[in-house]
């Protein structure tokens, strides 16, 4: 790559012909404000924060989009930038809705509220019209237009990298917002709850629903018996709620919180994503040696498949019929588990702990209730845990470790994986060889469907058969490959598909992280190699080795793919409306 010579502030650089302005301030630790900005998402200087000065240029340049030159003389403080931004900071604060001690954003990470600390505004020279536009409650997903900055960063997220494009800007000049198609609901558009938007909004406009007092009623109600069920993503995250580095395992404290906030039962959902393994693995086996329709698509991601009945109906018979490791969790644990222990299933809640804001619609389908309710009454996110946690006055990065609950214990290192992109094949390939090849493979890692190139393929040797499989995460990923399907351009066996770019360690409930850590550090591998880190130190790391599935085959089950297993752990899919024909 070329190079070029140029200066900021008084110190020259030597950077890339093709960098930014503020890429390159970055180089050399000037941090420019931004706020419209987050790279390789929204990159358009539509918010003017991070205009600088350009010798020569008649006017004062948004740092984020103007590229670097050779000779180029740039200044990031003059008294002109620094009115401007503040000028320009305080005409967005003045049509916000201001009501900083009642958001879900205000203590640490609304970066609205960081800008003005950090441009010290302390007065808004000009008064804006404050309109009340009402709320657009979901079953996942809250927004909040009276909020909204207008920095179409969910705009982007939802169009460009998901290619669902339910919001996009309407109306114009001082009446612009950002809404759906015709004013309706979200619910009412093909949105699939992944929550991406929330991720990358800067301020309290999205937020997923919340349900924390469902669950602390329910906590507080003596008839019932409240169990929780973690997802493995959110034991790499949860932490970054109190400021412990990003991707740090804290599955023990999190554990210990869950039983200090008082659930009579912690479970770990890697268990379950173990059990998906064995039925959607025997599933696989099942189309392979029996001429079924091909290929297998994975049903984990309920963002994925909410986009498939939409835009994809007539692949529906290729999903996997597996219902998601939760839901499959929660119909264990009102059945086998049930009778076990003499519990009327009636009065046993379930509170899936999820990274995920899907998971609150998928829990409410009516196809997930196999015992005749609901398989897992109410799904709060890592988030949502967070604050419980908080709210309670726990020290979390002091808490001492404890074990997850029997009869089920933890899962094991393929279960952990299943939060990462690749994870779910890669612990089906586990499984799946070692039953076709009827031996134990010592070499068991798939590196390449590892990592985060947005589409993965891979030819796998399994017995006599070379097993063709393709892993894709976000929206827009998984439409290219359904395409590539779609039009015979490629054939494959077993396909996975995440609705969130990097998979569940990314999901719309994980924590909140400021554009100025989401440009610069890729979140979604930190996170997912706290997984494999924890799959590398367990003891089993083959789903059909977990003893406690093992267990409840042998008791319960009986068969992988038999008439139990298909009452309580599989499901159906539903065609919707793709208002885009």
């Amino acid at each position: 790559m070329k190079k070029v010579n140029m200066t900021i502030d008084g110190i020259q650089i030597y950077v890339p012909e093709n960098y930014t302005i503020l890429e390159a301030a970055k180089e050399v630790g000037i941090n420019i404000p931004t706020l419209c900005f987050l790279k390789d998402v929204n990159e358009i200087g539509c918010c003017r924060m991070c205009i600088v000065e350009v010798a020569g240029a008649k006017a004062l340049q948004a740092a984020c989009v103007y590229p670097v030159s050779e000779g180029m003389e740039v200044f990031t403080h003059t008294p002109k930038v620094m009115e401007a931004r503040k000028v320009n900071l305080e005409l967005i604060l003045s049509n916000h809705n201001a009501r900083c001690q009642t958001c879900n954003r205000s203590m640490a990470d609304c970066e609205l509220q960081a800008l003005a600390n950090k441009l010290k505004v302390e007065d808004v020279r000009f008064e804006g019209e404050n309109k009340k536009l009402p709320l657009d409650i979901g079953p996942s997903i809250v927004r909040d237009p009276n909020k909204c900055i207008l920095c179409r960063r969910c705009v982007s997220a939802c169009k460009n990298i998901q290619t669902v494009g339910v919001i996009d800007l309407v109306n114009r000049g001082f009446n612009t917002q950002v809404a759906s198609p015709f004013g309706k609901p979200l619910s009412e558009t093909p949105c699939v709850n992944c929550g991406q938007c929330i991720n990358y909004c800067p301020v309290g406009a999205l937020k997923e629903k919340s349900d924390v007092d469902k669950v602390w009623e329910a906590i507080y109600d003596p008839d019932k018996y409240v169990i929780a069920q973690t997802a493995p993503a959110v034991r790499v995250a949860l932490g970054e709620d109190f400021d412990m580095p990003i991707g740090t395992p804290v599955t023990g404290k999190m554990v210990t919180a869950l039983k200090m906030i008082g659930f009579d039962k912690v479970f770990d959902t890697d268990t379950a994503a173990d059990l998906t393994i064995m039925e959607e693995g025997n599933e696989l086996i099942d189309r392979i040696r029996g001429g079924g329709k091909l290929p297998l698509i994975t049903s984990c991601s309920p963002g994925w498949i909410k986009f498939c009945e939409h835009n994809y109906p007539e692949f529906l018979d290729n999903l996997s019929s597996c219902k998601s490791p939760h839901q499959m969790f929660g119909a264990i644990l009102k059945s086998y588990f049930a009778e076990k222990n003499g519990i009327d299933p009636s009065k046993i809640y379930v509170v899936s702990v999820m990274p995920c804001t899907a998971k609150k619609f998928e829990a409410a389908r009516p196809e997930m209730s196999a015992s005749g309710m609901a398989d897992v009454d109410c799904v709060i996110t890592t988030r949502e845990l967070g604050e419980m946690i908080y709210d309670i006055g726990m020290d979390f990065p002091e808490l001492g470790d404890s074990e997850f609950d029997n009869p089920f214990g933890e899962g094991t290192g393929a279960g952990h994986i299943f939060g990462a992109t690749g994870g779910v094949m890669e612990a089906a390939l586990r499984t799946v060889a070692d039953i076709l090849n009827g031996s134990s493979a010592d070499n068991f890692t798939y590196e390449d469907v590892r990592g985060l190139e947005g589409i993965k393929v891979a030819t796998v040797e399994i017995a006599d058969l070379k097993l063709r499989a393709a892993v894709a995460h976000g929206l827009g990923n998984a439409r290219k490959l359904m395409e590539m399907v779609k039009s015979g351009e490629e054939e494959f066996h077993f396909i996975e598909i995440m609705a969130c770019p990097g998979g569940c360690v990314n999901g719309g409930g994980q924590p909140l992280q400021l554009s100025e850590v989401r440009s610069w550090i890729d979140v979604r591998a930190e996170r997912a190699n706290g997984l494999y880190k924890e799959d590398n130190k367990s003891f089993i790391r083959k789903s059909h080795n977990n003893p406690a599935i093992k267990k409840l085959y042998k008791e319960y089950l009986g068969m992988a793919g038999g008439s139990r297993s298909h009452q309580l752990l599989h499901t159906h899919y539903t065609p919707r409306k793709n208002y885009g024909k």
